[in-house]
């Protein structure tokens, strides 16, 4: 599955991701992009966005895009705290629809 790491998460999380093309919005060239155009760009790439920003949904009318988003609610968007949500994304993965939005929690 074609991921897309936003550049609010440490590009370390790919790691925990085995198995899935991990691309991060740097790697993109993508840094600075708001939120609407970056999801418009990344739906013609990715399957699956992954961000920290859980105000992703009230910022975005989001049944306009064609991708899966999964929000990562941990305490901080630092390594430390979005790292032991990965089993739980890996978990998902399998199962996420087009246009689905998904909050992960501890």
């Amino acid at each position: 599955m074609k991921l897309l790491l936003d550049e609010c998460l440490d590009w370390r999380l790919r790691r925990d991701l085995p198995g899935h093309e991990v691309k991060t919005v740097h790697e993109m060239g993508w840094d600075g992009i708001k939120n609407g155009r970056l999801l418009a760009l990344a739906q013609q790439e990715f399957e699956v966005f992954i961000t920290g920003d859980r105000n992703l949904a009230f910022q975005q009318n989001l049944t306009n895009f064609t991708i899966a988003i999964i929000v990562l609610a941990a305490q901080s968007i630092r390594l430390v705290h979005t790292r032991p949500l990965m089993p739980k994304v890996l978990a998902l993965l399998p199962s996420l629809k087009i246009g689905q939005i998904v909050t992960v929690t501890p």
